[in-house]
């Protein structure tokens, strides 16, 4: 009985699902180091075909940057995620990029968080990849289930299990 009420919570994997249609890419193939090489987290990136990006499981919305090309969430179990549309898109300055979302907002899975022009990106950025990383990758065992093309909302794309 005690063990039931100071034992260590086991708390279920969440699954993650593509926040935008297109292909998935391995992490270490965006040619980005602060992505690439894994510096500030972990996970997958996604070549976009269509310039929406929504909700990839539910939780807290806790950053939207002021150029809109990037934003943070919290997920129930603490995992931290960082979506962030395309490379040297901060220098567009907002240009083209809507946000649905503010910080403190609460989402699920599915809902519209940011459309962009991604044809101005392609013209104004060095890249379309948008790499989905957990930044507290080091408190989480990620199983990266997308491969090939993925349709928001309904491909399963990264599972996250509490160390």
């Amino acid at each position: 009985m005690l063990k039931k009420l100071f034992g260590k919570k086991q708390v279920e994997p969440e699954t993650l699902v593509a926040p935008m249609n297109g292909t998935a890419v391995a992490i270490e193939e965006v040619p980005d180091p602060t992505f690439g090489e894994k510096m500030i987290g972990d996970g997958l990136a996604i070549q976009p075909t269509e310039g929406k990006v929504v909700a990839p499981i539910g939780g807290k919305v806790v950053q939207v940057f002021p150029t809109k090309h990037a934003f943070g969430i919290e997920t129930e179990n603490g995992a931290e995620l960082l979506v962030h549309i395309g490379l040297e898109t901060v220098a567009m300055n907002g240009e083209g990029f809507t946000a649905h979302v503010q910080e403190g907002d609460k989402v699920k899975a599915g809902d519209v968080l940011i459309e962009f022009d991604l044809e101005l990106v392609k013209e104004k950025a060095s890249n379309t990849i948008t790499p989905i990383v957990v930044t507290n990758h080091d408190q989480f065992t990620i199983e990266k289930i997308a491969e090939g093309t993925v349709v928001a909302n309904e491909s399963p794309f990264l599972k996250l299990t509490k160390k």
